[in-house]
């Protein structure tokens, strides 16, 4: 399998927004109806990316990964209102790409990224009911800081853990 790393084209967003949209449905199924993902369907993911990336394109970075020339998974990264630190908003995978070690890749790139924001740590919000996303983390070298919130995944208040890594 040849991957590629490479940064968003305003082409990619409708796929990067259908993909988000499947991972999330994938990843949360246990957590979150099921009902209120097709309330909330791909082309909605998608319009919420180009909208997203029309006001953040200039202070965030969005990494695609590519797999035998198709889309696979992405990152975004940013300034965070953690003070000190930047933020992986998000790593998602095409859930059949789930274990193929493309979010490794996704993930050592989103630390390099991370560091040129020029703060000493990276933070990432995760669900606390999350293991398989919160064991990807700290296998990553993450550890949760204590902080927590709640916050809502398609209208569902669900509780978050927040993790920092070193950079």
């Amino acid at each position: 399998m040849t991957v590629l790393l490479r940064p968003v084209d305003d082409a990619d967003l409708i796929a990067v927004g259908a993909l988000h949209h499947r991972s999330r449905a994938a990843a949360y199924a246990d957590l979150v109806p099921p009902e209120t993902f097709t309330a909330r369907g791909p082309e909605a993911m998608s319009a919420w990316w180009v909208e997203r990336w029309r006001w953040e394109r200039e202070t965030h970075l969005m990494t695609v990964a590519e797999a035998d020339g198709e889309l696979a998974g992405f990152t975004y990264v940013g300034p965070s209102e953690t003070d000190g630190a930047a933020e992986l908003y998000a790593i998602h995978l095409a859930p059949e790409r789930v274990g193929s070690g493309i979010g490794r890749q996704l993930m050592v790139n989103a630390l390099e990224q991370l560091a040129t924001f020029g703060v000493d740590r990276a933070v990432l919000w995760v669900l606390a009911d999350n293991p398989v996303a919160r064991r990807f983390y700290e296998r990553g070298g993450w550890t949760a800081d204590g902080a927590t919130r709640v916050a809502p995944v398609n209208d569902q208040p669900l509780a978050q853990l927040r993790y920092t890594h070193p950079l």
